[in-house]
Parts: structure tokens; C-alpha cells; sequence
């Protein structure tokens, strides 16, 4: 009877877990929110510290004359300052101390991925050095923005003393503003790692999400302003409004969408006992690069476009080599072809750059091979190696054409209704996936609240059958 009740109690553990985590699903509602107190925690620091970034946008920077450059920033809104305002929140037509944003961070970001890919002293860190490895890589790019902030600031700070935005010129506003938006910017990823780690979800992506849908509903509003006008009928107001849900729609279904490849791991024998045998899935998603395309692209074309905005009003400092810019120049604008095609083109390059620096097959099948996984069919090694490059590409193909879709859906509208309107494939994908990411980090953790809940009830439920078997044997005795 002993022998028997021993092994009846685990049973009963594994059936009470497996039939409460059947219910987990269902149990995912407003009850189960409101007893997940860290989750509260976590979701009014995140909001906390977002309120403190858009009360930063409003921060002017010290010694500019803002009517001048209003003026001067409304006739570059379409450039790669218009891109940068709509991810900053409108801290840059403003000239706010967060006008650089995360552009500086998130850029060095890239870099020491690409390094730790063509780097061997980085990809060993990267690959061997586990967690000290990633946190070594995460100093070097703080170390890297930090050189790219000074070196943006600087440029935009004599950008505004060469075109008479300073109150007054001199080292000591170059002194002022490169450290105020360095700060700034430097102020941002520490607020991003912050969140990152005790807010929900990623704190860079969240910061930018802020951004992006701070600025919507002025984007919303003249819109409606230019239906009530007449500028854009009610037919053309109805086709955007259709072709924004249909973009939202197939955004939603292409960012979930993976190819799943069986994996199975051989059966071996320790003791008396057969280990293994099991069979797993690994994902590959459609877009592995994420949102990070469309925004090299759009920021290479919009960077001459700019920059001859800053000089347009000096025709003579162009050098020679360049007077071909200007007459370009107006082609590499939202809305026209030659802007289109080399967006669509430039999209489809990065897609396939930052997927291969994000996913390796030859170093995913060489870390099949060493925990004894392969998939069925395919030799492990350098066969399984080229049967993922084959299926990645063939993915990454699906994935570039759609990211390009979504993007170049929002100029096909611009050159249809000229430049007065303008809404960004890019800070639509930016908004769809942060907001899917965001419902996932809170599933996860109402999840982890709810087993942290079955845990201590199973404990409580098997405690209480051991002090009762307990009771039983010293009364029998």
C-alpha cells in the first residue's frame, strides 16, 4: 500500500498541473489582470517613464531662435528631418533636447551586430563568451553611441550657426548644444534599458512607439481638416482609411507567420533508462529584419535631399563634383519614381543584409550537430547548413516583397494625392509590431503570475496529503 500510494501522489500532481494548464487560456481575463500586482508595477513604470520622455520633447534646446527655425524646418519636413520628427515625436521641429532620439543607439546597434559578424575577436565574444560576452558587446555599443551622438550633434549644431539659427554663434552654443542632445540621447537609452528591464517589453522600441502615436492624432486631424476642406474627397478619405486597415490586417498576418522545421533528437541510453527521442519545431519568421530596412533605406534617400537644404540657400559652397545634386535632388523626394524604385531596391538589399547578420545557418547547424539534433531527411553538417540558407532565402524573398508592399503603399498614395497627405509604411509596421510585442510581454507575464499561483496551490494540496498520510500511519500505529 505504501509503494502504491508513493506513486499515486505524483500522478495526482501531474494531472492536477496538466488539466489547470489546459485552463490558463481561458483564464486570461480581467481577474487574473487585477490579482498580477508585479504586472501593474511593471505597466505603471513603463508609463512613467514614457511621460518623462514626452515632457523631454517639449525641452527646447538652449540658444536657438525658434521662429527662424520653424520656418526653416517646415521647408525640410519632407526630408530625412521629417522622418526623424515623426520617430523623435515632433522633438525636432521643435529642437528639443531628445530631437537625436534613439537614431544614434539604435545605428550603433547595427554596427556591432555587423562587426560581430565579420570581427573574429567579436564573434568569439559573441559566440563563446555567454552572458559576459553579450554584456562586453552591450558596453561597446554604449560606447558607440555615445561617438555617434557627438558626432550628429555636431553636425546639426554647425548646420544652425552656418544657417543663422543661433541667438547667438560662438564655440561656447557649439559647447551647449552637442552636449545637451548627447545628453539627451545617452538620457533615453538609459531610460530604454530601464524599461527593458523593469517596465514590459523592449524599452528602445517602446520610446519609439511613443513617439510615432504621439504625433497620430495630429496626423488624424488633418486629415479630417482636409476632408472638411475638399482638398481630399470623401471617395479618396474612404480608400485611405480602407487601405490603412488592410495594411494592418496583413501586417499582423505576415509578422506571425513562420516556417516551422521539424527537429528530432536521436533516442541514447543512460543506465537502464532511454533518453531522448523527442522532436521540437524551429521558427523561422517571414521578416527576421524586422522594421530596420525601410528605415536605412528612407534615411540614405532622404540624407542628399537635406543636405542641400541646409546649403540650398548657398548654391556656391556645392562643389563642383555635385552640381548634379540639386536637379536630383527633387526626384529623391516622397511620391516621385525615381524615389520609389530605389526605396523598393535598397529595401530588398538591407532585408537580405540584416537577415543574414541576424540568423547564421552554418552556425545553426553546427549547434544542431553538437546537441545532437537534425532534421529529417537531411544529413547534419554542412547538407543541413545549405537546406537552411535554401529555406531562409526563400523566406527572406516573402518577407522583403512584403515589407516592401507596406512601405511603398503610403507613395503610391502621396504621388496620388500630392504631398499635402502623408502617413509612413515604416511607422505603421513600428506601431503594428511594438503593439503585438507589448500584448505578448503581458501574456507571458499574467502567465507566469497564474503558474506562480498553480505552484503554491500544488504545494499546499500535496503538503496537506503528506501530513494527512502522516496522521494515518502513527494512528495505525
Amino acid at each position: 500500500m505504501g509503494d502504491h500510494k508513493g506513486a499515486g501522489a505524483p500522478c495526482e500532481f501531474e494531472d492536477f498541473m496538466a488539466s489547470a494548464a489546459e485552463q490558463l487560456a481561458a483564464n486570461m481575463n480581467f481577474g487574473a489582470f487585477s490579482k498580477a500586482t508585479d504586472l501593474h508595477k511593471r505597466l505603471l513604470f513603463t508609463l512613467g517613464a514614457l511621460i518623462v520622455y514626452r515632457l523631454g520633447t517639449y525641452v527646447p534646446l538652449p540658444g536657438i531662435n525658434m521662429v527662424a527655425f520653424t520656418q526653416a524646418f517646415s521647408g525640410q519636413s519632407n526630408g530625412i528631418f521629417g522622418m526623424m520628427n515623426m520617430f523623435a515625436g515632433g522633438a525636432v521641429e521643435r529642437m528639443a533636447v531628445f530631437a537625436l532620439n534613439l537614431m544614434p543607439y539604435i545605428s550603433a546597434s547595427i554596427i556591432i551586430q555587423l562587426m560581430g559578424s565579420v570581427y573574429a575577436p567579436w564573434e568569439k565574444l559573441r559566440k563563446e563568451g555567454g552572458e559576459a560576452g553579450r554584456k562586453q558587446l552591450n558596453q561597446y555599443t554604449r560606447y558607440l553611441t555615445v561617438v555617434l551622438a557627438l558626432i550628429q550633434s555636431f553636425g546639426i549644431a554647425s548646420a544652425m550657426q552656418t544657417s543663422g539659427l543661433a541667438i547667438q554663434s560662438g564655440p561656447f552654443f557649439i559647447i551647449t548644444a552637442v552636449a545637451t542632445l548627447t545628453g539627451g540621447t545617452l538620457f533615453l537609452m538609459w531610460l530604454g534599458e530601464q524599461i527593458t528591464s523593469r517596465g514590459i517589453g523592449n524599452g528602445s522600441s517602446m520610446i519609439i512607439f511613443a513617439g510615432i502615436v504621439a504625433v497620430l492624432p495630429r496626423t488624424v486631424g488633418s486629415l479630417l481638416s482636409m476632408g472638411s476642406t475638399g482638398d481630399i474627397g470623401p471617395a479618396s478619405l474612404i480608400l485611405i482609411v480602407a487601405v490603412l486597415i488592410a495594411a494592418i490586417v496583413f501586417i499582423v498576418f505576415m509578422e506571425r507567420s513562420q516556417r516551422r522545421l521539424l527537429v528530432q533528437y536521436p533516442k541514447r541510453q543512460v543506465g537502464n533508462k532511454i533518453m531522448g527521442g523527442e522532436s521540437s519545431f524551429m521558427p523561422l519568421k517571414v521578416n527576421t529584419a524586422g522594421v530596420i530596412p525601410p528605415i536605412f533605406a528612407s534615411s540614405l534617400l532622404l540624407m542628399p535631399t537635406s543636405v542641400l537644404a541646409f546649403v540650398g540657400q548657398n548654391p556656391d559652397k556645392i562643389p563642383s563634383w555635385l552640381q548634379w545634386l540639386p536637379s536630383m535632388s527633387a526626384q529623391l523626394t516622397h511620391g516621385h519614381p525615381i524615389f520609389m524604385i530605389l526605396y523598393a531596391a535598397m529595401i530588398i538589399f538591407f532585408t537580405f543584409l540584416y537577415t543574414s547578420l541576424v540568423f547564421n545557418p552554418d552556425e545553426t547547424a553546427e549547434n544542431l550537430r553538437k546537441y545532437g539534433g537534425f532534421l529529417p531527411g537531411i544529413r547534419p553538417g554542412k547538407r543541413t547548413a545549405e537546406y537552411l540558407d535554401f529555406v531562409l532565402t526563400r523566406i527572406t524573398v516573402l518577407g522583403a516583397a512584403y515589407i516592401t508592399i507596406v512601405c511603398l503603399l503610403p507613395e503610391f498614395m502621396i504621388s496620388a494625392l500630392g504631398n499635402s497627405f502623408y502617413f509612413g509604411g515604416t511607422s505603421i509596421l513600428i506601431v503594428v509590431t511594438v503593439t503585438m510585442d507589448t500584448v505578448a510581454q503581458i501574456q507571458s507575464h499574467l502567465l507566469a503570475h497564474q503558474y506562480d499561483g498553480l505552484i503554491k496551490k500544488s504545494k499546499l494540496k500535496t503538503g496537506s496529503k503528506s501530513a494527512a498520510a502522516g496522521t494515518r500511519g502513527r494512528i495505525g500505529r
